[in-house]
């Protein structure tokens, strides 16, 4: 129930977002489906101009943590001129992840200082920079090097060049918005916890999130095995031909899980290491195909449920259970 709650109120604050700002739903190039917020929702080429004194900008705001639909409003801000080692940004693109929505909500654990901007990843380009500043220039593309360190959702932003990272043009507005959250929690996971090598496995839930998609195609490049458990669905086909295409070994519904064989049958090998974003009586069925001395990491609980750890799986197999944080530092 609190998983579908959380996808209801996702997609409810998208749509007003789409109609009262215009933020279009694309697909990015982790294949996974995300809100967009771009320049033409908040009419950036209608606002600001680099005059000398102050640029006109637009930013989503929240003075109190509550129901996204309620406590986010629109508001109009005059920026000055960027000092010495600061820089001018015009914001290209933000995607809406739904740590985002817990922000909003006040139910996610690091809470930021009243009023806020939301947003903790995007894409913008350099619009001018102070007289000390050389490694950025007019027309650059930035990402900001830390999450939060200012709040993406906005038109514009006035930042230290050094809490900015350029990037490639080559790299589309839409992938680069979207690569510095869910590819990086990917990645490191893959890295941090379990020396694999090809033709390991692991195994995952929540396989159709951002994360869940990237570390497929991850597992696919490295040449390791993945097996990927989602929740039933009417479209649960369509899906699985999704999670196939991006390079997923095995897909399973949560149902399949408990009376599959591709374990038994040596399909694949045990799984070394699980990743777990769901919780509740997924982590634990996740938990149970994990090789002698296997690793499960905690990233995300969208079903709000506790981790519970059977004992005999930290008696006779050795499991350990980790946590890791689901955003760049």
């Amino acid at each position: 129930m609190a998983h579908s709650q959380r996808q209801k109120t996702m997609a409810s604050f998208s749509n007003i977002l789409t109609h009262s700002f215009k933020i279009i739903p694309q697909i990015c190039i982790y294949s996974y489906k995300s809100t967009i917020l771009h320049t033409s929702a908040l009419n950036m080429d209608d606002l600001g101009s680099c005059q000398a004194r102050s640029i006109s900008s637009q930013k989503l705001v929240f003075s109190e943590f509550g129901d996204p639909a309620k406590v986010v409003r629109l508001e109009t801000e005059e920026l000055p001129s960027p000092k010495s080692n600061e820089v001018l940004v015009r914001m290209l693109a933000a995607p809406l992840n739904p740590a985002d929505i817990n922000t909003i909500q006040g139910v996610y654990p690091a809470k930021p200082p009243l009023p806020a901007v939301p947003g903790n990843e995007g894409v913008g380009e350099i619009l001018s920079v102070g007289s000390d500043v050389k490694n950025l220039r007019p027309g650059d593309r930035v990402i900001p090097k830390e999450a939060s360190a200012w709040g993406t959702w906005r038109s514009h932003a006035v930042s230290d060049a050094q809490r900015l990272s350029k990037i490639p043009k080559e790299i589309g507005i839409v992938e680069a918005a979207t690569m510095s959250v869910n590819p990086s929690t990917a990645y490191r996971m893959l890295k941090d916890f379990v020396q694999l090598s090809a033709g390991d496995t692991v195994i995952q839930n929540g396989a159709n999130s951002a994360a869940g998609q990237n570390v497929i195609q991850l597992c696919n490049v490295w040449g390791l095995n993945s097996v990927n458990i989602v929740r039933d669905r009417p479209n649960i086909d369509e899906l699985k031909i999704f999670l196939k295409n991006l390079g997923a070994t095995h897909i399973l519904t949560e149902q399949e899980l408990s009376k599959t064989d591709i374990f038994k049958s040596r399909a694949v090998s045990k799984a070394k290491l699980a990743l777990n974003c769901v919780g509740g009586k997924s982590a634990v069925e996740v938990l149970r195909q994990l090789d002698h001395k296997g690793v499960m990491v905690t990233y995300g609980g969208m079903s709000r449920e506790p981790v519970t750890l059977p004992t005999s799986a930290l008696i006779f197999k050795d499991i350990s259970a980790r946590g890791t944080v689901s955003y760049y530092r």
